[in-house]
């Protein structure tokens, strides 16, 4: 190698490194990215909730049962979302991967083949 191609290649190292993204991450990006989180949390409840509800409602409908199934199966539906809440936040502590609070009861994962229960 000599020393023009070692210059050249010492240039495009360096225009490289100019280019690529700076690793520190801005104060309003952190921010940012907290506000995701909580915004991600406030879904899940009021998923949970609103799942809930219509299969009450659904059911009430159906059964002409009113408004019985529709309460039970709302506090149903806000348990789940507490409870994927819970496993969102134990995520994001990183007490659990993702792939594990995925596995968690409740988190929107399929059970496992042998589990029946």
């Amino acid at each position: 190698m000599s020393d023009d191609d070692a210059d050249r290649l010492k240039a495009l190292e360096a225009k490289l490194a100019a280019k690529r993204p700076s690793e520190e991450k801005d104060h309003m990006e952190e921010h940012y990215s907290q506000a995701q989180l909580a915004w991600r949390m406030v879904i899940e409840l009021v998923a949970g909730l609103g799942i809930g509800f219509g299969i009450g409602y659904g059911l009430d409908a159906l059964l002409g049962t009113q408004p019985w199934l529709m309460v039970v199966f709302t506090l149903l539906g806000f348990a789940a979302g507490v409870k994927t809440m819970i496993s969102s936040a134990q995520e994001m502590q990183g007490k659990l991967s993702v792939s594990a609070a995925l596995k968690e009861p409740g988190a929107g994962a399929p059970k496992d083949e042998g589990d029946h229960g």
